[in-house]
């Protein structure tokens, strides 16, 4: 993986990540395809409608489902898809960790039940790894151990060494399995965490970033947490992760919470926010979001955001999507996530321009504006 940074404005950050399958301007989303699907999307509608880089897919569910030797049967990730650009694995800690009614972690793993069939496993550093050299993609990330918010000190120290420790045995596993020649062309990244008490931040953060990580990651935050301790505590890391290294925001969030942490030197991030919201009918744009299952649509002939140029946008219209989503007709997920998907890859790429030109703060100010129409 090479990586530079073009530009800075403030703490903001406009940077290049070039893997095997593809060039990533950042900052970057990343739309979530958690069974290697973007649900409702195809491969075509991620490399011609919204002209993605970088997707990220789920090691749990892949492993549960149909199984990481059944992807790499068909070629890894790529071959499996079609799609060519980069995928980034994330290491199945928190599904572990969250979908399961019976999860529990010890100083080597994390042992779990599948939501699928009940039946029982256990993540290992090496284990998550494994999955992710069949999977083949091109980011991946580490086992941590991810904690409940609130969580007491003696909680957050135990999170803090474990990650540390799965964080050593990960990094030599993977240089030992790149000697072998397997995962030669993979990138592993590590997952900051803490919760939100800054002396476990710094104390994880200077422990992981002691080791020979192609880039770093945020974890452990939005998971119910008010947003200003989130900016708090991703303003407390960003200065303690390398500055010549990727700096990635796991699960995060709303426009606002792009924006802002953008503002505190993220450069990449991913959630489900976009497309679920798209399923349910909250729909985002340029002046805040907009519930298209209100009647007050059923006879409006406009696009969905008057600002917007996606493929939804420049063919239907606002009563035709109103429609779609009252008669629980397929196509309108479709739509809607585009347009969804749509919105947020062009917040980045509006963001991206503002750094290099120097002038984030205004874009920031116009942002909250338009919203506040």
């Amino acid at each position: 993986m090479k990586f530079s940074v073009d530009g800075t404005c403030g703490g903001a950050r406009a940077c290049t990540i070039q893997t095997k399958h593809s060039t990533i301007k950042t900052p970057v989303f990343m739309p979530v395809g958690t069974a290697a699907s973007v649900k409702s999307l195809d491969t075509l509608d991620l490399l011609e409608h919204l002209n993605t880089k970088i997707v990220l897919a789920n090691t749990y569910h892949l492993y549960l489902r149909p199984g990481d030797e059944v992807v790499k049967e068909f070629g890894g990730l790529h071959g499996f898809t079609g799609y060519t650009r980069s995928f980034l694995t994330d290491s199945g800690g928190f599904q572990a960790f969250s979908l399961s009614d019976i999860s529990k972690a010890d100083e080597n793993g994390i042992e779990f039940q599948s939501h699928i069939d009940g039946s029982r496993h256990y993540f290992t550093p090496q284990k998550v790894l494994d999955i992710q050299y069949n999977l083949g993609s091109d980011i991946m990330m580490i086992l941590d151990d991810l904690v409940a918010l609130p969580a007491t000190k003696e909680r957050l120290a135990l999170s803090v060494r474990r990650t540390t420790k799965w964080a050593k045995e990960s990094i030599e596993y993977h240089r030992k399995k790149q000697a072998e020649g397997i995962g030669v062309d993979q990138n592993i990244f590590a997952i900051i965490q803490g919760g939100t008490d800054p002396q476990f931040r710094r104390i994880s953060a200077m422990e992981l970033t002691a080791l020979d990580f192609d880039g770093f990651a945020i974890g452990g935050l939005s998971v119910g947490e008010e947003n200003e301790v989130m900016y708090q505590t991703v303003e407390l890391t960003t200065p303690l992760m390398p500055a010549d290294k990727p700096r990635y925001l796991m699960g995060v969030g709303t426009p606002e919470d792009l924006v802002e942490c953008i503002d505190r030197g993220v450069d990449m991030f991913d959630c489900v926010m976009p497309t679920r919201n798209a399923r349910n009918g909250t729909i985002f744009t340029n002046f805040g979001r907009l519930n298209i299952k209100s009647a007050r649509y059923k006879l409006d002939k406009g696009p969905l955001d008057e600002a917007c140029e996606c493929y939804t946008c420049r063919h239907y219209s606002r009563g035709y999507i109103h429609h779609l989503y009252r008669a629980k007709e397929l196509t309108y997920y479709r739509l809607a996530s585009l347009h969804n998907l749509h919105y947020y890859l062009d917040l980045m790429r509006q963001a991206r321009e503002a750094i290099l030109q120097g002038d984030y703060a205004t874009f920031k100010k116009k942002f909250y504006a338009r919203r506040g129409r």
